[in-house]
């Protein structure tokens, strides 16, 4: 009898373990993922901003404080002026609403200036591609162009043949040792205009520029286990190497979480541009040493090294745009495993952000904790106008490569 009964248990356990593999499993939250409202919710957002504008003609939105809902404001001479017109474009691709092609053609007009002015400093690719470069690719505006073109010619001027790189900062700079030559790893992912400008009918030289300054970056600001630092100083007229510096991390030798975002973001874009393997190669390398050292939720403080983990400021900015820098890397990589690897930290990187790090009723911006230069005491868990952009591209990327659309393929039809 005994053993009838255990027979009749064994059998009902076996039952209930196969009725339980039979069960499909629970979807994770990337997999419920919903592009499109949050793509929905940067445009309520950003609509709530235009509101708060000053309609002056010259103001920018930059950051909102912690506990704020007041945007500080910025011209067109900020390196961050690019931003807000790039969120606009951003929003017109996604929709095709007149309101934001028209919005977005008033702020990037904002800064035209740039284009026949001396260079402030490296910034030129933030402010105009991401203005007038977003505009020109998904209108064919051939003013834009001409603003792009004239833009690249005054960038390529900040460039030192002795050492190779363009000069980011054309000013003294605390640690810099002014006047030598300083050049920062955010300066990767201006070549991108130049890269463009050499091929839309700007000179061919700009090519050659772009590529210089990438090989220079790549032998120097690397450390052997492919952390970065944040700008490398050189003597201007021999192109020796001086020191290298983490100018906005936590020590020199640490891992500035937005800058490691800069270089995986920059040479996958070189890559992109040039086909040259060891591009790709560098990008993976420093995609990996940030990947390998993430907190579980993905989102990096502001420093890898900072001394008061977890009780440091987090950077939604870097979170973002390495998501971005990562679903491109996932189109080029050869290693499928890899591939899909990148794909999925990228999406769970925007669950997350979209989950935890969204405004919701706090003020008018996207995202919320991100941090810009804690040494300096500023922008310590601000929304800034950064982390929005780059949130909105990589939303749109990742809703291109779920319908099978190549990245730098457009939604809209050009209309001008």
């Amino acid at each position: 009898m005994t053993n009838k009964i255990q027979i009749l248990a064994s059998i009902v356990i076996l039952s209930l373990a196969i009725g339980c593999s039979n069960k499909k499993p629970k979807k994770s939250n990337a997999q419920n993922f919903d592009v499109d409202r949050q793509l929905s919710y940067c445009a309520q957002q950003a609509t709530k901003t235009l509101t708060l504008i000053p309609k002056d003609g010259k103001s920018l939105p930059r950051n909102i404080a912690p506990d704020s809902q007041k945007w500080r404001f910025i011209n067109y001479k900020d390196w961050t002026s690019g931003f807000w017109p790039g969120i606009l474009w951003y929003l017109f691709e996604n929709t095709n609403v007149q309101k934001w092609k028209e919005q977005a053609d008033a702020y990037s007009r904002y800064l035209t200036p740039l284009s026949v002015t001396p260079a402030l400093d490296h910034d030129l690719g933030f402010q105009v591609f991401y203005s007038f470069g977003n505009g020109y690719r998904l209108t064919g505006n051939l003013e834009y162009k001409e603003i792009i073109l004239k833009t690249a010619d005054t960038l390529a001027t900040l460039f030192n043949p002795n050492i190779g790189t363009i000069l980011s900062w054309p000013r003294e700079v605390p640690n810099m040792e002014w006047p030598q030559h300083n050049t920062i790893m955010d300066n990767m992912i201006n070549l991108e205009l130049l890269f463009w400008a050499s091929k839309n009918g700007g000179k061919k030289s700009l090519y050659d520029i772009a590529v210089s300054h990438a090989d220079v970056t790549m032998k120097n600001h690397f450390r052997p286990d492919y952390t970065s630092y944040h700008v490398v100083v050189y003597n201007r007229e021999t192109g020796e190497k001086i020191k290298g510096v983490t100018h906005q991390g936590y020590a020199d030798d640490s891992m500035w979480a937005r800058g490691q975002g800069w270089a995986i973001y920059g040479y996958t874009m070189v890559y992109r541009e040039t086909g040259e393997e060891q591009y790709l190669d560098l990008a993976q390398k420093t995609a990996k040493a940030y990947l390998d050292r993430l907190p579980n939720d993905l989102i990096p403080y502001w420093d890898f090294d900072a001394p008061n983990i977890p009780n440091e400021p987090r950077d939604a900015s870097a979170a973002a745009l390495v998501s971005s820098a990562l679903l491109e890397l996932s189109t080029f990589t050869k290693d499928s495993i890899l591939a899909k690897n990148y794909l999925e930290k990228a999406e769970k990187m925007l669950v997350e952000l979209s989950n935890n790090y969204q405004i919701k009723d706090k003020n008018s911006a996207f995202l919320l904790h991100s941090t810009g230069h804690k040494p300096n005491g500023s922008e310590i868990d601000y929304s800034i106008n950064y982390a929005d952009y780059y949130y909105v591209e990589a939303l749109l990327r990742l809703k291109k490569l779920k319908a099978g659309i190549p990245l730098t393929a457009s939604l809209v039809t050009k209309t001008k």
